[in-house]
């Protein structure tokens, strides 16, 4: 799907326009006049169509002039995951981004999509994080105590629609 961000004006009296990637933005912008022909000056950047994944990402991030080109390469060459992993960690656990050399790498931040904390431990004691646990005792396991446990080092959030557990580190 193609991303489509809005330009509108500070002057109110020019008006905006819609653009696909940061060169049309420049060309659009070096010609945008108001109403007295005076050239406009500066201009509130809007997400306006595009991936769900992506509209999250223009709100954790901010969208802003020096930063355009950055937040297209982005959304063009990151995958969900990456995207993901960079909402949760600047929008939930605090992590600062920095557009010119930031990678997604660079947070420690579990993510589990589509689960929720009970899930996780569910998960967790299928996987032996908690040890052997024989079969015979299983079924008398309390996963809802464990999801209640788990949640003093993961949350849950929802991201463009995706259930998230996360924990920060």
């Amino acid at each position: 799907m193609t991303t489509m961000l809005y330009a509108q004006p500070y002057d109110i009296s020019a008006t905006g326009f819609y653009f696909r990637n940061a060169e049309e933005y420049a060309a659009k912008a070096a010609a945008a006049r108001n109403d007295y022909g005076e050239s406009v000056e500066e201009f509130e950047i809007q997400f306006i169509d595009g991936d769900p994944i992506d509209a999250a990402l223009a709100v954790a991030l901010g969208v802003y002039i020096p930063k355009l080109a950055a937040f297209f390469e982005t959304v063009e060459t990151w995958d969900d995951h990456e995207k993901l992993a960079l909402i949760v960690a600047v929008g939930e656990c605090g992590y600062d981004f920095d557009w010119e050399t930031g990678e997604p790498e660079d947070f420690d931040v579990d993510l589990y999509e589509g689960m929720s904390l009970r899930d996780l431990a569910e998960q967790f004691v299928e996987d032996g994080v908690f040890g052997d646990i024989p079969e015979r005792l299983a079924p008398y396991l309390d996963l809802d105590a464990i999801a209640r446990d788990l949640g003093h080092d993961y949350a849950e959030t929802e991201v463009a629609g995706r259930r998230i557990v996360y924990r920060c580190g």
